[in-house]
This record gives C-alpha cells, sequence and structure tokens, in this order.
C-alpha cells in the first residue's frame, strides 16, 4: 500500500485553479491517480455586497500554493508535479540540501486546513468586509432603505451594526445586520 502523504506545492499566485486544472489532466493522462490522488485549492466562499447586490467569490486561504496528496516515493508523481506550467517547486524542499526531497505536512496541519475547509462549506453566508465604528453606510434594504448613517456599534459575532441614521431631523439608531447595508466609498 502506498504512503500518501499532503503536500504543499508553491505555484504562481492567481494561477492556483489553472495549474490544479493542467494537473489533474497530467495525472488522468499519466495514469498517476495511485500515486497522486487529490489536488486540493483551500478556499472559502465569501458574500460582498456590490452596487447593492449581494455577490458570492471565492477567496483563496493560501494565494500562491496547492496543496497535493501523493506518493512521491515514485519519481513519475514528483517530476509530474513539478513540471506543470505556473508551478515553482514543492514547499520545504530545501535547494541547499542535497537530498530535494519535499518535506509533508503534519497531520494536525492538515486537520486543521481540512477543517477550516469544511467549515466554510457548512457556513451559510460569512462577509468580506467588517465594518469600523465610525464609518459612514448606506442602507440598501428594509424600511430605512436609501438612508445613510454612520456606524456606532459592530457586533461581529452576530454580523449585525447599530447604525446612527437621521430621519426627520432626529438621530436615531437602527440595528441593521451586515446585508442591508453598504460601504460608501
Amino acid at each position: 500500500m502506498a504512503e500518501h502523504k499532503w503536500y504543499v506545492v508553491r505555484v504562481v499566485s492567481g494561477q492556483e485553479k489553472k495549474v490544479k486544472a493542467y494537473l489533474e489532466n497530467e495525472i488522468e493522462r499519466e495514469k498517476l491517480q495511485d500515486f497522486i490522488p487529490q489536488v486540493l485549492i483551500p478556499s472559502e466562499k465569501v458574500y460582498e455586497m456590490r452596487n447593492g447586490k449581494k455577490r458570492v467569490r471565492e477567496r483563496n486561504f493560501f494565494p500562491g500554493y496547492v496543496l497535493v496528496l501523493a506518493d512521491l516515493t515514485n519519481g513519475e508523481a514528483n517530476h509530474t508535479v513539478t513540471s506543470i506550467p505556473g508551478v515553482i517547486g514543492f514547499l520545504g524542499s530545501n535547494s541547499a540540501s542535497s537530498s530535494k526531497e519535499p518535506v509533508a505536512l503534519r497531520q494536525a496541519e492538515i486537520n486543521r486546513i481540512l477543517g477550516k475547509v469544511d467549515e466554510s462549506e457548512n457556513m451559510e453566508e460569512k462577509l468580506d468586509t467588517p465594518y469600523i465604528v465610525g464609518e459612514t453606510v448606506k442602507v440598501m434594504d428594509g424600511p430605512f432603505s436609501g438612508f445613510t448613517g454612520a456606524v456606532e456599534e459592530v457586533f461581529e459575532e452576530r454580523r449585525k451594526l447599530n447604525v446612527m441614521v437621521k430621519i426627520f431631523g432626529r438621530n436615531t439608531p437602527v440595528e441593521l445586520n451586515y446585508m442591508q447595508v453598504e460601504k460608501l466609498d
């Protein structure tokens, strides 16, 4: 039975998806599925408000890195990974040492990374734009839609804000959730 371990591959930042696709095609073409069963880009979905619309985008936990589950005792597997366009090399393979053997991640590190990925899949919404007290925001949704106000308090765990809105010439505190407001640039 082959010993599969997780390795970190350094790639050109911004090309993680391209490298993953290339690598998966190459693994299939060279029939190396037994030696490299999984290629992973640790990422999470984040929600942001743009022009009053809720947008979803994926954000990488580690830009410039791709995780590979592999058995590198087969020299062909090692060569396949490092010969992919956009790959800089394995993280931990010290060029000063004569062995140039990549260093596998410890199980605790992998559990933490994979746990974070699982956790973000189970999370319904996470907003990428935390708010700061004193910042001016525009209310985009609800009965106060169209009003602007200053953030008085931020409740990150509940993802809510207390916003001071001027209604009929009076400052009125209003509690809103992150999805109901948009930052004013």
